[in-house]
């Protein structure tokens, strides 16, 4: 297990879709306290909570709270949001329900890691994954190997829960759409099981990333807490996530790729019910004293 926190960006951070896939907390929060055993304290989605391997009780994000989504550089937090996503080598913003990114089925650029531990071409160079030629697909492929990543990625996790978040998100959790075939949606129910119950053990939510084809298998199997989606008002699949997580779902739409205005999105989302929480972004998700920065709160 690596000495340090695994570097997780900066980089440019919304995630591209070659596969239509399906990117500190305040006292005076409304949030609702889980029993990662599955007994929660109030509804969350419309089944049962997930059954983990802990019992301690990990913080939700409050339903329906303002949320921004800042991958991309830490910033001020916008008005009216109280739930903020950032990576894993910032600190959580003050006064809000903080959730860390952790990149938990690929490799950051210039981290290294045991070859075993990496999808393999035949010519023995590593998988990378197209749209992110720097990030290589990691191996699940078999317990031994999951055991080990899970490991390895147990410090970026608990260094989350020490900086202060209260959830994690794993990014990638499709990587199996990218893998060549290595191993398929069941190695990656099994492996992100294990990175769930460090988070829980260490008392973080966890939030289930895009992947929309898992079903309720997130929260059923892995143990989900909540979603984050990015562009499920463009694929059309945010009801997909709010039949599993109810209110839960906090949604990033980008403004070059909209279906339609801002506004028109906004109003799409919100006749959904349960409507997830809904911000539209700049792609490349750059703080706010960035030319480029762009956020719309629905």
């Amino acid at each position: 297990m690596p000495n340090a926190i695994e570097p997780t960006s900066p980089r440019s951070l919304a995630r591209v879709r070659s596969t239509r896939r399906s990117a500190r907390f305040g006292a005076a929060l409304a949030t609702c306290a889980v029993l990662v055993l599955g007994v929660t304290a109030c509804s969350t989605g419309s089944g049962d909570g997930a059954a983990s391997a802990s019992s301690s009780e990990v913080a939700l994000p409050p339903a329906g709270a303002g949320f921004d989504y800042q991958l991309g550089g830490a910033s001020a937090v916008p008005d009216g949001a109280s739930v903020v996503a950032r990576d894993s080598t910032d600190e959580p913003a003050d006064g809000a329900y903080g959730i860390c990114y952790v990149n938990g089925f690929q490799t950051q650029p210039g981290v290294d890691w045991p070859s075993d531990l990496l999808v393999r071409l035949p010519g023995g160079e590593p998988l990378v994954d197209p749209n992110w030629p720097d990030e290589h697909i990691l191996d699940i492929a078999t317990d031994p190997n999951r055991q080990a990543i899970a490991a390895r990625l147990a410090t970026s996790i608990d260094g989350c829960a020490d900086a202060g978040y209260q959830a994690v998100e794993f990014d990638n959790l499709d990587s199996w759409t990218r893998s060549d075939g290595a191993f398929d949606e069941d190695d990656a129910v099994a492996y992100a099981t294990l990175l769930v119950a460090e988070a829980h053990e260490v008392g973080l939510a966890a939030a289930q990333k895009n992947t929309a084809d898992l079903g309720a298998r997130g929260r059923d199997e892995i143990g989900y807490d909540f979603a984050i989606t990015e562009e499920c008002d463009l694929f059309d699949e945010c009801d997909t996530f709010t039949d599993v997580y109810g209110a839960l779902v906090f949604d990033v739409e980008y403004t070059d790729d909209l279906r339609g205005t801002a506004a028109e999105v906004c109003d799409r989302v919100a006749a959904l019910d349960p409507a997830p929480t809904t911000i539209v972004r700049d792609r490349d998700l750059v703080p706010a004293d960035d030319p480029a920065y762009a956020y719309t709160a629905c």
